[in-house]
């Protein structure tokens, strides 16, 4: 098993990598410390837990046999419609308030147009809060 544990690593940092998102967002977003992160898919931690190393691997998209259980592309696209979503919501409230509120076509189209300019611009920018 030990042998099989930097092999394992490996694969979720080059899944974290192809998903462009950083140690430190993906500790957040797993719960799990900064440097914890750092050691597990570095292959330095070998003792991690079950449900610390699961927590990584559901973030990354990976099943429980560390199988890709969905592509990059969906997940990047999720993110992106995602963060989409909480700018809208942003746009929508500033608008209501000065009580210009937005057509739903043109709110369809600044969605598109959002998750377009997530999905081509800096990785960085999809996987922040």
């Amino acid at each position: 098993m030990v042998q099989a544990i930097p092999v394992f690593s490996r694969q979720l940092n080059e899944r974290r990598e192809k998903l462009g998102i950083s140690c430190a967002v993906l500790a957040k977003r797993a719960g799990i410390s900064l440097r914890s992160v750092q050691r597990i898919l570095s292959g330095e931690e070998t003792n991690s837990g079950f449900a610390t190393v699961t927590a990584l691997a559901r973030e990354l998209g990976v099943g429980i046999r560390f199988d890709d259980q969905t592509d990059v592309g969906t997940i990047r696209r999720r993110q992106a419609e995602r963060k989409a979503a909480r700018i809208l919501a942003i746009v929508q409230g500033s608008s209501a308030l000065e009580a210009q509120a937005l057509p739903p076509k043109t709110l369809r189209e600044m969605r598109e147009k959002t998750i377009h300019e997530l999905l081509a611009g800096s990785p960085r920018k999809l996987w922040a809060d």
